[in-house]
């Protein structure tokens, strides 16, 4: 296997979360967590997430937190800016896991999990 680090991004009790948890360690791999509940989103990151995958993949429709949102918020919501806006106030809206695999001085982006796909990254 290549030498990766892994940075995974998420909530620990989020059931996508704790499958690529699992995933991760059963591959034997080493990956730090940070939790948006304790830790928060980083500004920082959040940019180069908008950035690398777009704010349509990274912004998590389908869960509760959007859902909640009133109809007024979740329509200001049309592009980077305000999609960046919303995930910073709302770390919940943000689409799971995201992760970091660090190779060298490349750092390449992944939202949600899909294993096969994660195993030909690392193979």
């Amino acid at each position: 296997m290549s030498t990766t680090h892994i940075i995974l991004y998420g909530i620990p009790n989020c059931d996508t979360v704790k499958k690529a948890r699992a995933w991760l360690t059963a591959q034997g791999l080493d990956y730090q967590f940070h939790d948006f509940k304790k830790q928060g989103v980083p500004a920082e990151r959040l940019q180069a997430w908008l950035a690398a995958v777009g704010w349509e993949r990274l912004l998590n429709r389908q869960g509760t937190t959007w859902r909640k949102l009133e109809p007024a918020q979740q329509n200001t919501v049309c592009d980077t800016a305000s999609a960046s806006e919303v995930l910073l106030e709302h770390s919940s809206a943000i689409k799971r896991p995201v992760v970091e695999w660090h190779q060298g001085a490349t750092i390449d982006v992944t939202v949600g999990f899909d294993a096969p796909s994660w195993a030909q990254r690392l193979a």
